[in-house]
């Protein structure tokens, strides 16, 4: 954020101290780049080291307001800027908003791992807005070896539970984006017809549009694509097909088949929740910026 508020110390002169890490690094670096050291004991001094390095809340309110002919977040009434220095912005109001909530809820530290909706904010507006056909291609790239066109050939029950839950997906993929794509047994690769992969293609151009909400859809349904391992499932979500939930079971099937046998890892649990959280921000910030109120003209005085 601004050099007042972080307490930036950015002097050019040969011998001066490096400038203090800022807000927008924290925002920046993933979690495992934020306060790394070589742990004793792994879990306890990582938390101590992470709690150690988190930046101060240094502001009392956040909230959604126009400026510059968009949303943009305000933090003690002054515009946020993201780690690449741009206006930290939204294409609507309900995006903005939810950015504005998830800065509220911060307490004493600004904890950048629960705040997703941020950091996919920041991706779309530093990385994906000058990357969106790369972007699209990438989620594209999943459809062509989709998760739910991969079964179990060996166990009988696990192919059954995948078909029950996964041939709607493809029953979708067929009526909604004239995508018909081949089955397959294991691992083995099998190629998708060219027509099928332009549609799906097709599709993601379609959810994500060609106006300012196009990084920050693009980015949100980048997210659950690849945390599902499913472009068809992220797309479902996008068109109201599938609910995140709904496409978030979908894509644990295995995994739940082989804990029903074996029981169950608290680690992966915990990793699952972790990622859930991200499959549900991705969601809600597709929702936010494909809401109906479009981006204010540009030239609109601030809230």
């Amino acid at each position: 954020m601004s050099k007042e508020k972080t307490g930036q110390d950015d002097k050019g002169d040969a011998g001066t101290p490096a400038r203090r890490p800022t807000l927008a690094d924290d925002l920046g670096a993933t979690p495992a780049e934020i306060g790394a050291v070589t742990p004793i004991d792994p879990v306890a001094m990582a938390r101590r080291d992470l709690q150690k390095s988190l930046p101060k809340r240094f502001y009392k309110e956040a909230r959604a307001g126009e400026r510059d002919g968009a949303f943009a977040l305000l933090l003690d009434g002054r515009p946020a800027k993201t780690p690449g220095r741009n206006a930290f912005a939204a294409p609507t109001r309900a995006a903005a908003e939810a950015l504005a909530e998830e800065w509220g809820r911060q307490g004493e530290l600004i904890d950048p791992t629960e705040m997703p909706l941020t950091r996919m904010a920041n991706s779309a507006i530093d990385g994906v807005a000058q990357a969106r056909d790369a972007t699209a291609e990438d989620i594209a790239r999943f459809g062509a070896s989709d998760l739910v066109c991969y079964r179990a050939g060996e166990s009988e029950a696990l192919a059954k539970a995948q078909a029950a839950r996964w041939d709607e997906v493809l029953d979708y993929a067929r009526e909604k984006l004239g995508a018909r794509l081949i089955c397959a047994e294991g691992v083995n690769y099998v190629e998708q017809p060219e027509a099928s992969k332009r549609a799906i293609r097709a599709a993601v151009e379609r959810i994500a549009g060609d106006g300012p909400a196009a990084p920050f859809a693009l980015t949100a349904l980048h997210v659950m694509t690849t945390l599902t391992g499913s472009a068809l499932l992220a797309l479902a979500v996008a068109d109201g097909v599938l609910t995140p939930q709904e496409a978030w079971a979908r894509a644990h099937i295995d995994e739940d088949f082989q804990m029903n046998i074996w029981g169950s890892d608290e680690a992966a649990l915990a990793r699952r929740a972790r990622r859930w959280a991200e499959m549900e921000g991705a969601a809600r910030l597709l929702k936010a910026v494909r809401a109906n109120e479009a981006t204010p003209d540009a030239g609109q005085g601030a809230a």
